[in-house]
């Protein structure tokens, strides 16, 4: 076995967990993280709180979800990932002084402020370990667990879902 082998499961599980964990926080007060949101002013305030409430509810799911390497969850996750790092440039390039939100109102960095690049840099090294993931998942022929079947047809064109 390769140290890759053991990496692969802590890496899903540590991403995963970190979703789980940053989702959660967000949800215990999603006033507060809309506040957060708010303050990087890319939001109109007329859905502020929806995306307080559906974006974190998003990042447990995909945690979840990664968690049981279920099929599509790398994808939202990367997809997060990539969000949040657009947001993070963004904020550094406005010069904005505002916490990131990232892990809801007991964030470390919300009483510190000036945490947009420590929380880009983590962000990156999130980055590289999806990458690891896709690359490790691609080098071992590892299939992700698929929920729903594909629909296939049949010689007579009969359509089925195969699983």
């Amino acid at each position: 076995m390769r140290i890759g082998d053991y990496l692969y499961p802590l890496c899903r599980w540590g991403v995963g967990g970190l979703f789980i964990y940053a989702g959660s926080t967000k949800l215990l007060e999603p006033a507060v993280f809309a506040v957060l949101i708010d303050a990087f002013g890319i939001v109109p305030e007329s859905i502020l709180m929806p995306v307080a409430v559906m974006l974190p509810l998003l990042e447990v799911a995909a945690g979840m979800a990664l968690l049981f390497d279920i099929e599509g969850s790398l994808a939202i996750t990367t997809g997060l990932i990539m969000l949040f790092i657009a947001i993070l440039v963004y904020g550094i390039r406005m010069g904005l002084d505002v916490d990131c939100g990232c892990f809801g109102p007991q964030d470390p960095e919300a009483r510190a402020f000036h945490g947009l690049r420590a929380s880009l840099y983590r962000d990156l090294i999130m980055l590289a370990v999806v990458i690891f993931i896709y690359g490790w998942r691609r080098h071992r022929g590892i299939k992700p667990v698929r929920l729903w079947g594909r629909w296939s047809e049949d010689r007579n064109g009969n359509a089925f879902q195969r699983f």
